[in-house]
Order: structure tokens, then C-alpha cells, then sequence
């Protein structure tokens, strides 16, 4: 190389994924430039500066410690992806709105456009790792792009897909528990993963990180999400049966998950997945599954869905049942709207669709979460829902956010908690229940709270997969 660093890497996409991915790589790696490019320059003005355009915990100390040094973010992708050695390419894949497979097929327009992008500006050959969550065969679509450069360049592609969790990511990927790197299993296949795995290995144990063939890489990614939401509807499914008997969920979750063959993790029953990668990446799995006329595959699958799905609606209606089967008129506080603590993020989060259904039935509603901007909230409801206050009249002014717990609950007929955070725990609910309507109900979508102290307040209290005292007196 001509200049201190051994290995240049560019990352095309500022989002979730490659910006705290390459912050750590840069940490870790000293030696490493590593450049993040995108064409939203708000985006990466906001990499450049200490307000970052995503929030995970963790994350800012990272960032500052490598920003200017080795890590850069940029707008000049055409000079980037001319200096690098490695080209990760980490851009939203989005499940497709309209034409074949719409519903469930991923859009990979966007890792096609990098492809062609890369073979258009490169003079040098490059390795081109698949970071986004595609559908397999993808690497092969790209390679093909690429391969019709018109200046003799030889691209090696590999799969590299990410397993990180937000609320967790830096730890995540500061110690995983495997890297997965896929390529081709020819001689510049192979070198091409081996390149890859030495850079992670200055900081991960060489047995931890896994080279595969480049579909097995593609497929183990939808594969791993497509089982960690299984064992949520799993023990959402069984919430229900709780609810309906008299059993507790908690109970049954502990007294499973001690089993070695099971374990504990993802048994916590609540209002239902969300984030950017669960139902998408079943939904590919789904649609991969019927492309391959795999019929009982893909229904197998898509019953998570459903299952999430039906958690949600069935959060919403218990809320206007028990509250006298009507809302309308009624002020109804949502504590957490991110889709899981320790995130802004707000992808396909079960509290949007609790607000939807309550907002269709005339509720009053106030949402506060520590980290969710309304704007965020608007965008992935347009998005998502096509509801927006643009096209739907009422909504802006009958769904208020608030810049705080105590006021979003001041005056309200009901409580629902939809996103786990902490400082939910701990509220002073004694001064809540006073400034409610009466009779004050909590749904506790996440069973993180007292429920025995809210009732001794005087709370009326109904928990996901939790005996109702009204009807199981008994227990």
C-alpha cells in the first residue's frame, strides 16, 4: 500500500447496519481506513457530527473514537469505491410493494444499483461483500453485473450477513458469537473469504468466524431470524392459551426454558415482533420457499407471521373490550412506540398498529417513547400503514406526542405498555393513578411491570399472558 493503512474499506449505506458495523471495524482495526458513503448527505452530516442519525447505546463513544483518525463518512462515493480494497454494500432491501412476489419478495434494486455503480467508477479489481439481508442467489446477480465491466476488472463477491440486534450492536459485533463469510469455492473464492476473515480476526477468535459456500451464507441469515421469531409467536401463541385457562406465561416460559434442549432466550411473550428484520426476512424465506414450489415450506413459515400479526390485533381488541368495548372519545396513553428498547428504530413495530386500531376507533391518543421523533413515527406509519395526517383526516390532532411519561398519562382512561424501556419500571404510578379517569387500566404489553403493587394502587391491570383476577379468583 502507499500509505499507512494496510486495508481500505468502503461502505455503500449510513444506516443501521453499516454505520455501526464499520464504526467498529475502525475501532478495532487501526490500521483499517474504512469510509461509509451514502447519497443522503443529511445522513452523513449527521455521521460527522456527535448527533448521529441513529441511536444505539454505545454507539457515539465508537464512532468518536475513530472518527477523523481512520473512519470517515462521505458523499464522494465515486472516490471511495476508487481507493477501497473491500466494498460492503449495507442498502435497505425492502419487501416489494407491487409486481412478482409483492408481499414477501425482497426489493434488491438498491445492491443492484451499488453493483453497477462499482463496476462503473472501479480501475482496480475489488472484493464486494453482500452486506445487506438478501434473497439467495443474489451474489450471483451481482457477479453477473459486474462481470460486463468493459475494463477487464475481476470482482470477487461475498455474502457476509449481519446478526447483529439493535439495542445490542456494539456488543454484538465487539464479540459475536460467529461471522459468517461466503464466497466462492474456487481459488479467488477462497482467498477473496480469507482476505475478509483476516481483517476480523485482529479482533475475533479464528474459530469463531465460518466460511461457507455463498448460498449456504445467503440462506443461514433468513434461516436464523426466520427461528428466533418462530420462538416469539411460539410463546405469544401460548399467551394466548394462557390467558383464555388461567395459566401464567411467565411460568410456563421459565419452567421450559430450563430445559438445555430449548434454553431461556426469546420466550418472553408480548404484543409481537417488530424491526426491520424479522418479517421481511421471513417473507423472503416464505417467497423463496413457493418459488421452489415448496408449498407446505412456505405455509409453514408464514403461520409466524400470522401469528404476529394476530398478537397485535388481539392486543388492541382486548384493550376496547375490557374498557367497556368502547374508546371512543377516551384518552389512551402508549408508553414506547420503538419497536424494543434500546432504539429509535420503528420498522414494523407492534405499537403502530395498536395506535392504527385504536385511533379507528376513535381514542384519544398519547405516545411518548424517549427516543422516537413524531416525524419517525408519521414516516413509518405512511410507509407501512398508508395512513399519514396528509390523507387521513383527524389523525395529527387526535394522536399527540408527548415529551414525557407523567403527561402522556396525565388525565387518561388507560395505560399501554408497548415498548420495554426501564424507565417505565419505575414511574411514580401512585401520582398517575390519581390524575386518571376512573377506573384506571394498564395493559402491560412486555410484563416488565408490578403487577400486584398496581392493583394495590387501585390500578385495573391486564398483562400479556397473564390470569385475569376478575376471572380466575381462585388462583
Amino acid at each position: 500500500m502507499s500509505d499507512a493503512f494496510e486495508v481500505k474499506i468502503c461502505c455503500m449505506g449510513a444506516g443501521y447496519v453499516g454505520g455501526p458495523t464499520m464504526a467498529v471495524i475502525a475501532k478495532m482495526c487501526p490500521k483499517v481506513r474504512v469510509c461509509v458513503v451514502d447519497l443522503n448527505q443529511k445522513q452523513i452530516d449527521a455521521w460527522n457530527t456527535d448527533n448521529l442519525p441513529i441511536y444505539e447505546p454505545g454507539l457515539l463513544d465508537v464512532v468518536k473514537s475513530s472518527r477523523g483518525r481512520n473512519l470517515f463518512f462521505s458523499t464522494d462515493i465515486d472516490a471511495e469505491i476508487i481507493k477501497a480494497d473491500i466494498i460492503f454494500i449495507s442498502v435497505n432491501t425492502p419487501t416489494k410493494t407491487q409486481g412478482i412476489g409483492a408481499g414477501r419478495a425482497a426489493n434488491i434494486k438498491n445492491c443492484e444499483l451499488c453493483a453497477r455503480k462499482i463496476a462503473e467508477v472501479s480501475t482496480t479489481d475489488k472484493i464486494v461483500v453482500e452486506k445487506s439481508t438478501v434473497p439467495v442467489r443474489t451474489a450471483e446477480a451481482i457477479r453477473r453485473v459486474m462481470k460486463c465491466n468493459d475494463k477487464g476488472l475481476k470482482f470477487q463477491v461475498l455474502s457476509n450477513p449481519e446478526f447483529l440486534a439493535e439495542g445490542t450492536a456494539i456488543s454484538d459485533l465487539t464479540a459475536p458469537d460467529r461471522v459468517l463469510i461466503g464466497g466462492s469455492q474456487t481459488p479467488e473464492g477462497l482467498a477473496a473469504a480469507e482476505f475478509l476473515a483476516a481483517v476480523y480476526a485482529r479482533w475475533i477468535p479464528r474459530e469463531r468466524i465460518l466460511t461457507t459456500n455463498l448460498w449456504s451464507s445467503e440462506c443461514s441469515k433468513l434461516v436464523a431470524n426466520a427461528f428466533l421469531a418462530q420462538r416469539v409467536s411460539s410463546i405469544n401463541s401460548i399467551s394466548a392459551l394462557c390467558e383464555a385457562t388461567g395459566a401464567d406465561v411467565s411460568e410456563i416460559s421459565r419452567a421450559v426454558g430450563m430445559d438445555a434442549r430449548i434454553g431461556q432466550r426469546f420466550l418472553s411473550a408480548s404484543v409481537g415482533f417488530g424491526g426491520s428484520c424479522f418479517q421481511k426476512d421471513i417473507l423472503n424465506l416464505v417467497y423463496l420457499c413457493e418459488t421452489y414450489g415448496l408449498t407446505e415450506c412456505a405455509d409453514y413459515w408464514n403461520q409466524v407471521i400470522l401469528m404476529n400479526n394476530y398478537q397485535k390485533k388481539r392486543f388492541s381488541e382486548k384493550m376496547v373490550a375490557k374498557m367497556f368495548n368502547t374508546v371512543t372519545g377516551k384518552k389512551v396513553s402508549i408508553l414506547g412506540y420503538a419497536f424494543k428498547a434500546d432504539t429509535g428504530d420503528v420498522r414494523e413495530t407492534p405499537s403502530m398498529f395498536v395506535v392504527r386500531d385504536l385511533f379507528a376507533e376513535g381514542a384519544k391518543i398519547h405516545v411518548y417513547d424517549p427516543q422516537v421523533t413524531r416525524d419517525d413515527m408519521w414516516s413509518e406509519m405512511q410507509y407501512t400503514c398508508g395512513i399519514s395526517p396528509a390523507n387521513t383526516p383527524k389523525l395529527d390532532e387526535n394522536v399527540i406526542t408527548s415529551e414525557n411519561a407523567l403527561a402522556a398519562c396525565e388525565g387518561s382512561h388507560a395505560i399501554a405498555v408497548l415498548t420495554e424501556w426501564d424507565e417505565f419500571k419505575t414511574l411514580d404510578y401512585e401520582k398517575i393513578y390519581a390524575s386518571m379517569s376512573k377506573p384506571a387500566f394498564i395493559f402491560d404489553g412486555r410484563n416488565i411491570l408490578d403487577h400486584d403493587k398496581l392493583r394495590e394502587i387501585g390500578f385495573e391491570v391486564h398483562a400479556i399472558g397473564k390470569p385475569d383476577p376478575n376471572v380466575f379468583d381462585d388462583l
